[in-house]
C-alpha cells in the first residue's frame, strides 16, 4: 500500500504518522479547505467531484465533495447520504473530520479497501464541511486559545443558522389532531419569507429539495452526545420535554449506531461537559435536552424524506491541532457505520402498468404516521427497524396497493419492495391528494428566484397581503398556518 501523492491520502505507514502533520507538509501555504477538497476530487475523478450549493453572505462557496460510482447523477435505488459540518462557525471539529473523511474515502477506495468500495459503489455520499465559512473565519482569527463560546457561531448577518429554518414543528403540533393531516412534506409558510433568511440556510433548503436524501448528520460541538428530533418541545412552555417523532424507534436506532461505534460517546468513564448522557447510551431526544425552534433536523424530517441527527462531537468547540487526528480516530468507525445504516429498511420502485416510474407516490407504513415519497424515477427508500410491517403505495389517480413484509433482526441488506399501481377514477372530494397544502408545497421551487445566492435581502411580500381579510384572525387563533390558498381569491 502506497501513499497517494502530496494530499496525504494515507497508507498504513502514513496513518500512523497522523493526518494533521501530513497536511502541514502538503500544504506549505497554509490550510485551504477548498483546495484540499478539489485536489482530493481530482485524485479520484472516477468516484468524486466537487460542486457548490450556493454562497455565504460574504460570497464564499458552500463547497460539497461527493462520492459515488457515478458522480453527479442519481442512480436508481441508490440512497443518498449527506454530512454537514461547521454550521456554527466556531464549532470546527466537524469541518476537519469531513475533510479527513473525504481523503479517507478517496485513498481507501484506490487502495482496494473492500468495505469502502462497497459503500461508495452502493451509496451516493455528499460532504459539506463548512456551512458557515464566514463564521469560521471569525472564530479562526481568534484561534484555539482565545476563541470564546460564541465568537463566530452565527453567520455574517449575526443569524444562528440552526434557528433560521422554517418552524414546521409548530405546524405539525397544531395540526396533528386532524385526521387527514400529513406529518411529512409540510409546506413552508409564506410568513417565513417575510423574516430574514440567511443565504446559507436557503442554499441548504434548495439542496435538500433537489436531491432525494435519505439520511443526514449535522456535526456540532459543545457536548458529547447524539441528539435526534424533535428539537422543538411539543409544549411551547416546556424547555425540556420528551417530544418524539412518529419515527422515534428508527431515530433511536440510528443514534445508537453512531454512539456505539464512537470510541467514548456511550462510555460512563468519559468526561462530560455538564450533562450526563451515558446512562442512555450517549443519545438524547433533542427537546428533552433543550428546546428550540427553526432547527435543521426538524426541517429535514417534516419537509423531505430525510432523517437527520445532530452529532455533538465533544466539549471543546475549537480543539487544539494536536487533538484533531485523535478525534478522527474516535469518530472514523462511527462515520462509516452511520453511512452504512442507510441500507437498513426497505427500498423499491413504484411504477404504472406500462412500467413507467411514478414520481411523488406516497409510501406509508401502518402504525407510523409519517410517509415518504418517490423520487423522479419512481424509486424510494424507507428506513425501518426489524419487525413486521404493512407497507402501502398510492399516487393521485392510481389505486392503493399494500404488502406485508418482515424485516429480520440482523438485516444484511435493504429489503426490496416494489409496487405496480393501476389507474382508477377518484372522486375529488375523497382524494387524499386534494388537500390544498400539497399545492403550496410545490410552490417552493428549489431553483426559484429568491435572490439569496448573492446575499440579497428577502423579497418584500406582495402589497395586497398587507391587509388581512376578516377571516384571517380566525385561522390564526386555531393555530393553523397562513391560509395562502384562500388569499389567491382575496
Amino acid at each position: 500500500r502506497r501513499a497517494l501523492g502530496c494530499l496525504g491520502l494515507w497508507s498504513s505507514v502514513t496513518e500512523s504518522v497522523g493526518m494533521s502533520g501530513m497536511m502541514e507538509q502538503c500544504d506549505g501555504e497554509g490550510w485551504d479547505m477548498f483546495s484540499i477538497l478539489k485536489k482530493t476530487a481530482a485524485k479520484c475523478p472516477q468516484i468524486s467531484r466537487t460542486y457548490s450549493i450556493g454562497r455565504s453572505v460574504e460570497g464564499k462557496d458552500l463547497l460539497v465533495i461527493e462520492f459515488s460510482n457515478n458522480p453527479g447523477q442519481h442512480d436508481l435505488l441508490e440512497p443518498e447520504v449527506k454530512f454537514i459540518g461547521n454550521m456554527h462557525g466556531n464549532e470546527v471539529l466537524g469541518r476537519q473530520l469531513l475533510v479527513y473523511l473525504a481523503q479517507y474515502l478517496c485513498s481507501e477506495y484506490l487502495l482496494g479497501n473492500e468495505r469502502i468500495q462497497t459503500i461508495i459503489n452502493s451509496t451516493r455520499i455528499h460532504l459539506l464541511p463548512s456551512m458557515n465559512p464566514d463564521g469560521y473565519e471569525i472564530a479562526a482569527s481568534e484561534g484555539h486559545l482565545y476563541n470564546g463560546w460564541t465568537s463566530g457561531r452565527a453567520n455574517a448577518q449575526n443569524l444562528d443558522l440552526n434557528r433560521n429554518f422554517p418552524d414546521l414543528t409548530s405546524v405539525y403540533y397544531n395540526r396533528r389532531r386532524f385526521k387527514r393531516f400529513r406529518s411529512d412534506h409540510i409546506p413552508i409558510p409564506d410568513s417565513y419569507w417575510m423574516s430574514k433568511v440567511a443565504p446559507e440556510t436557503y442554499a441548504v433548503m434548495k439542496w435538500i429539495r433537489s436531491i432525494p436524501f435519505v439520511l443526514s448528520a449535522s456535526l456540532h460541538g459543545g457536548e458529547l452526545v447524539i441528539s435526534y428530533p424533535f428539537d422543538f418541545s411539543r409544549h411551547p412552555l416546556e424547555e425540556k420535554m420528551f417530544s418524539p417523532t412518529p419515527d422515534e424507534q428508527v431515530f433511536k436506532q440510528l443514534a445508537r449506531t453512531y454512539a456505539d461505534a464512537h470510541a467514548t460517546m456511550s462510555s460512563n468513564d468519559t468526561q462530560r461537559c455538564g450533562a450526563s448522557f451515558a446512562n442512555n447510551g450517549g443519545i438524547v431526544n433533542g427537546a428533552l435536552w433543550y428546546s428550540f425552534a427553526g432547527g435543521m433536523s426538524d426541517f429535514n424530517y417534516l419537509h423531505s424524506n430525510c432523517l437527520e441527527l445532530t452529532v455533538e462531537l465533544g466539549c471543546d468547540k475549537f480543539p487544539a491541532e494536536e487533538e484533531l487526528y485523535p478525534e478522527w480516530l474516535r469518530n472514523k468507525e462511527a462515520l462509516l457505520s452511520f453511512m452504512e445504516s442507510v441500507h437498513r429498511g426497505i427500498k423499491g420502485t413504484v411504477k404504472d402498468t406500462d412500467g413507467n416510474g411514478i414520481k411523488g407516490a406516497i409510501i406509508s407504513v401502518k402504525g407510523i404516521r409519517h410517509d415518504v415519497t418517490t423520487a423522479d424515477d419512481g424509486d424510494y427508500w424507507r428506513l425501518l427497524n426489524s419487525g413486521v410491517y404493512i407497507v402501502s403505495a398510492v399516487a393521485p389517480g392510481y389505486s392503493r396497493v399494500a404488502k406485508r413484509i418482515r424485516l429480520p433482526a440482523r438485516m444484511q441488506r435493504t429489503g426490496r419492495v416494489d409496487f405496480v399501481l393501476k389507474r382508477v377514477l377518484v372522486e375529488p372530494d375523497l382524494d387524499y391528494f386534494s388537500i390544498p397544502e400539497l399545492e403550496n408545497y410545490e410552490r417552493f421551487d428549489p431553483f426559484n428566484q429568491f435572490g439569496q445566492q448573492d446575499g440579497a435581502e428577502p423579497a418584500e411580500p406582495n402589497e395586497d397581503r398587507s391587509e388581512k381579510p376578516w377571516w384571517w384572525a380566525y385561522f390564526s387563533q386555531m393555530g393553523i398556518s397562513t391560509p395562502t390558498w384562500l388569499l389567491r381569491n382575496y
